[in-house]
Parts: C-alpha cells; structure tokens; sequence
C-alpha cells in the first residue's frame, strides 16, 4: 500500500467518491476528504498531505484563495480541478502556487497519473544531494555558494536579490504572483509590496539581462507576476 496522504477538496460528493475508488485501484489508501475551502486549510495544517487535489468553485472560498492560504505553510503539490477552460484561469492557478490543472469533465485515471507524476517529482527532488548548481541557460546558480555566474563571470548580487533568482530558478517557467514573492522571500505580508518586487527585479535583470529594456531570463507576465525561462529552449 502507498504511504502517501493524498487530500481531495471538492464540494460535490460524487467527485470525492470517485476519485477516492480511483486512487484505491491504484493503492493509494490514505484519503483525507473535504467539502469547503476552510476546513480544507485546517486539515492540511494538520494532517500535512503529500499531495492535494483542488476544485477551484468552493461554497465558502473559491480554491486559488484555498492555495494562496496553504501555501504560506506547506509547499506539497496541488493539483487544481475546475470546470473553467479559459487559458487565463489556468495560468492563475499556477501563479498562485498551484503545480497542475485539469478541466472538467476529466477522467479520474488521467488524474492519478497526474497524481503520480508529481509525487514522482517530490520524490526525486528529496533524493537528489544537495550540493548541486542550477544551470539555466548561461547562468549558474550554485544555492550552497551563494554565488551566480553568467558565462564565466560572477554576478555580484545582494542577499535578497540572490534569494529571489534563486526562488525563480527553483520554479523555472511557473509564474509567480508578485504576493507570493514578497511573502516568500521578505517573510511578510505582501500588502504593499508591488514597488519592493519591481525595484528588485529591475536590479536583477540589470545584473543578468544583456538588454534589461528586453529581458530573456526574467519574463514579466502582465498582470500576474513573473517568471524564469532558459531564453534558448
């Protein structure tokens, strides 16, 4: 039997139900059902999931509202539910920290594939040593040395500025809201945190960019927040 605690939100019962005997099929036991977004909160907090599946249409609040809170203590995968289609609701909910989203109608096994595939992720991650440097494109990043490199010079950046490369770089291609950023790196409430994020990420793509008026790395994603690609993938 799997060990993992896999959490399902989802208001309507049939749903619960029905992926809960999906993930049965595939040895996954230990489900933590809920209803509504709070008790949703409360129970992660408690229970610490490996991993949640998130309807984003809840009774009390809405489920990017349910990630938003959740992430402020818990970084396990969430993958979100919603029977919204739109591209631009898809890109909010990874923007809020959600790491996968899948449309109603949808079929449960592709759902525990999906389940799968993350824990998979989670799994390595835990596993690889930690004495390692991210490379993206001609930037190294070595979290250990607190060091980055451009090609073969060094980059020359403050604590914060490293930090938020380096948060960036560990969610190469996700967009990360503004919110998260702030809350993240600086350990407060983002209110207000709009001009700190920018002034930061205009230093950044000074240090970085070969033309920070036309940034490859940094990308900003109108608004929602920010983004690091590889500029040559």
């Amino acid at each position: 039997m799997n060990q993992s605690i896999i959490m399902l939100v989802d208001d309507e019962p049939d749903i619960l139900l029905m992926l809960e005997k999906a993930l049965n099929l595939e040895g996954y036991h230990k489900i933590i059902k809920c209803s509504d977004g709070y008790s949703a909160i409360r129970m992660c907090q408690t229970n610490q999931p490996d991993i949640i599946i998130l309807d984003v249409m809840l009774p009390d609040i809405d489920g990017y509202e349910v990630c938003r809170q959740i992430r402020q203590f818990s970084h396990c995968p969430i993958l979100f539910l919603s029977a919204k289609n739109d591209e631009l609701d898809k890109i909010l909910g990874l923007a809020v920290g959600g790491d996968d989203y899948v449309t109603k109608p949808f079929s449960p096994k592709e759902v525990v594939f999906r389940v799968k595939a993350q824990l998979r992720r989670v799994e390595y991650n835990n596993k690889t040593p930690g004495n390692f440097s991210l490379q993206i494109g001609d930037l190294m990043i070595d979290p250990h040395g607190c060091q980055v490199k451009k090609g073969s010079q060094t980059v020359e950046l403050t604590a914060k500025e490293f930090e938020l490369l380096l948060y960036l770089a560990e969610n190469q291609g996700r967009v990360i809201s503004r919110e998260r950023l702030y809350e993240t790196i600086w350990k407060e409430d983002s209110f207000g945190c709009d001009n700190t994020i920018m002034v930061h990420i205009r230093h950044l793509r000074e240090k970085i960019e070969d033309n920070p008026s036309h940034p490859k790395y940094i990308i900003t994603v109108k608004g929602l927040g920010y983004k690091l690609v590889n500029p040559y993938e």
